[in-house]
């Protein structure tokens, strides 16, 4: 069936949602458009913030991901795990959002204002005198360490916030047949924030220094006073609007009352989840796709972020232009959201999942090749327009990574989370935990210990580039490979309604929880 019973071609394309489903649906749609919101405008200030920052650049971004994300990751999945076993999920959600929303409040009201007095510029030179040239990315994380905890807390907030709260919430509360229609709307949400973060921030990164703003000395201060300001103010709003679902029996307790949660709690531990996750094949494909993605994803962007340091060196000038690329990305990845949305609907689960690492491996093999041939081909292509090998190269890396995050807003995410929803209660609460709050950050920090390695034996970014494309397309393959046997295992699960649980040692397998399937049951 090619729209779902009860819409026409139009409605089924555009809002594939029932009127009952509304009241549901559209306070999640919110939640998720802020807290993306939020997302899109962390990402490019945290990358103004450090590559731009005194004595760093773009050779900081792998060693800030291994020797600061990864630790960080680890600390958020401890953190959560903890929580999660003294908290009820709905007060973990508000217990979580309470301590990033802390930070950003802490770091616009102190630590950037008091930056000259805390950052150890002095024992920093002296380290950078006695040490080689290349740990100079490794120094400019000291010497610059409210930055580098800005960027932790903002990379960590994509994956505690959006990913494991949000869409655990998500997937508890929806069923496989209802994720087919609600996952690529909510898509929608997420490339309409991304769009309208690109536009705001850029116009205030744009702003000149305004002595009636009694915050900041210079433009870019004022900046992040107003950016950090937007960020509190939306996470206190999806705060809310949580909490109004749960007062409306509307949230987890619409799935599971609490006597019942009580008695089916599971106990989360770090270690336990990474051996849950161990046991089953299933996860560990989805473990492995999320990697690969990360890896691919981020041998890219440092490339590409070490260009437009070179064609933007103050920060709100790199700042402005990254929110015109997230303007762009939102745009493209909210007209892919619809098509998204059919495909989804219309093929196979391993047919949509496998678009992303196409796109991935067109555009990353054009963007390498660009680069490989400046000298030559940009150089004669940059003379007859009148512009330089630099601005045609960033150009040409803006466009591959508008595609590549477009398609992983609509394709990637929707198929990814639809992958959890067949799992027992235990096995995606524990695969969740350790797939999205370390995997992701593994295969980051991966791809930064390659380009460390690199950066050590080459001297620069640019030099390493080269093995960096070949590296690419390899992993690329193997995220190609994952995806295929991911989509013969999701299939057999959703072909015969079965619930992977991995407590069973056996192959025996559990009838799904008819709650999960009860409310998209009424329009089927």
């Amino acid at each position: 069936m090619s729209t779902p019973s009860g819409f026409g071609k139009l409605r089924s394309l555009l809002w594939p949602i029932y009127g009952d489903e509304h009241r549901k649906f559209v306070p999640m749609f919110l939640i998720f458009f802020l807290i993306c919101f939020n997302y899109s405008v962390l990402r490019s200030a945290k990358d103004a913030m450090v590559v731009t920052a005194p004595s760093s650049g773009a050779e900081a971004l792998p060693f800030l991901k291994v020797w600061a994300i990864l630790p960080a990751a680890l600390l958020f999945t401890f953190i959560f795990t903890r929580l999660s076993n003294w908290l009820s999920r709905e007060k973990v959600f508000y217990a979580l959002m309470s301590i990033f929303l802390g930070f950003f409040f802490i770091f616009t009201f102190f630590l950037y204002p008091n930056q000259v007095a805390l950052h150890p510029h002095y024992f920093a030179d002296k380290l950078q005198e006695f040490l080689p040239q290349g740990f100079s990315g490794l120094i400019a994380l000291f010497r610059n360490w409210t930055y580098t905890l800005f960027y932790i807390m903002s990379e960590m907030w994509s994956t505690m916030i959006m990913t494991v709260l949000f869409w655990g919430f998500a997937n508890e509360v929806t069923s496989v047949r209802l994720g087919k229609r609600f996952y690529a709307i909510l898509g929608i949400g997420a490339n309409l924030a991304t769009t309208f973060a690109g536009l705001i921030s850029s116009r205030i990164s744009n702003h000149a220094y305004n002595p009636a703003i009694p915050f900041g000395v210079d433009g870019w201060g004022q900046s992040v006073f107003m950016l950090n300001g937007m960020v509190i103010v939306a996470g206190l709003l999806s705060m809310g609007i949580f909490k109004w679902l749960h007062l409306k029996g509307l949230g987890y307790n619409s799935v599971i009352d609490k006597k019942t949660e009580a008695t089916q709690k599971f106990k989360m531990g770090i270690r336990e989840n990474f051996k849950f996750l161990a046991k089953s094949k299933y996860l560990v494909c989805i473990a492995v796709v999320v990697i690969m993605f990360n890896i691919s994803l981020t041998l890219i962007e440092v490339v590409w972020k070490g260009q437009i340091k070179e064609l933007y060196p103050n920060p709100n000038d790199f700042n402005a232009y990254f929110c015109n690329i997230l303007t762009w990305t939102g745009i493209i990845a909210t007209i892919g959201a619809f098509i998204s949305s059919y495909i989804i609907r219309r093929f196979s689960w391993t047919t949509s999942a496998l678009i992303p690492p196409v796109i991935f491996l067109v555009t990353g093999v054009g963007f390498f090749s660009f680069l490989l041939f400046k000298d030559s081909a940009l150089s004669s292509l940059a003379v007859l327009i009148g512009s330089t090998p630099l601005v045609i190269g960033v150009f040409f890396g803006s466009l591959q990574n508008i595609l590549a995050r477009a398609s992983k807003y609509t394709l990637f995410d929707a198929t990814k989370e639809l992958s959890f929803i067949p799992l027992s209660k235990e096995s995606r609460m524990k695969g969740k935990a350790a797939i999205d709050g370390f995997g992701s950050r593994l295969g980051k920090s991966g791809a930064s210990i390659i380009h460390q390695s690199l950066i050590m034996i080459f001297g620069s970014i640019s030099l390493s580039a080269p093995f960096v494309g070949g590296i690419l397309v390899l992993v690329i393959g193997g995220w190609i490979v994952a995806t295929r046997l991911l989509g013969k295992e999701f299939h057999a699960l959703t072909l015969s309604h079965e619930t992977l649980d991995l407590n069973e040692t056996s192959s025996e397998v559990k009838e799904p929880e008819p709650v999960l399937a009860a409310t998209d049951a009424t329009h089927s």
